[in-house]
């Protein structure tokens, strides 16, 4: 991502960092339901309420990509090539990504230090549940918005659904790859295969509305 030009944009995000790198430390260390804002706050040596001005609930601090994901999800199609499908343009994102080595989509041990983290945690995984939820809210609303439609487009609402059940079933059967394997390049080779096949299906059962 750019740097901000701004001085007060950068500086705000240096201390958004700075919290979300002590978090990550802390909760890795302890478990996330064992460390609290305070602990956070000293860490970071900020204020609890500097705290909570970045990050509205500790989740937050764990999943702190959750926004950056869905910008890339509402870019995508927005920015689509109007020659290639939503629901292709979404398979071709996956790709691309996995290229880039976005951190989200890296298989390594520290990546598994994370999913662990998260399989620990009741609320944590209440918590991804709702993210999974709300990004296919947001993937409704930029197909619906793509191809001109309502925003609770019922065939939109559908493809969201497909599409990140997809993602999900792929995500996490790559992390188990690796669990498994230690290899980061089977663990993408398999998240691809399944985005793929995935898409593919969604393509199929979204034939004849203008998201395949």
């Amino acid at each position: 991502m750019p740097m901000p030009t701004d001085r007060r944009t950068r500086k705000r995000l240096a201390t958004r960092r700075t919290i979300s790198f002590a978090a990550d430390r802390l909760f890795r260390e302890r478990g996330f339901d064992n460390v609290t804002v305070d602990e956070i706050a000293a860490a970071a040596d900020v204020g609890r309420m500097t705290v909570f001005n970045h990050f509205a609930r500790k989740e937050d601090m764990f999943f702190d990509r959750d926004e950056e994901g869905r910008d890339i999800l509402r870019n995508a199609l927005r920015q689509r090539d109007p020659a290639v499908s939503p629901v292709e343009t979404l398979r071709r994102l996956a790709h691309r990504l996995v290229a880039e080595r976005v951190p989200f989509l890296r298989f390594t041990d520290a990546s598994q230090d994370f999913i662990q983290t998260a399989e620990d945690s009741e609320t944590l995984k209440a918590r991804a549940r709702a993210i999974r939820d709300e990004l296919a809210a947001v993937v409704t609303a930029a197909l619906a918005e793509d191809a001109g439609r309502e925003a609770d487009d019922p065939d939109a609402r559908l493809a969201a659904g497909l599409l990140l059940a997809t993602w999900t079933v792929a995500f996490l059967e790559a992390h188990r790859i690796f669990r498994q394997a230690r290899d980061g390049e089977k663990a993408k080779a398999a998240l691809l295969a399944l985005v793929d096949k995935g898409s593919h299906g969604v393509a199929a059962a979204m034939a004849g509305t203008p998201y395949a």
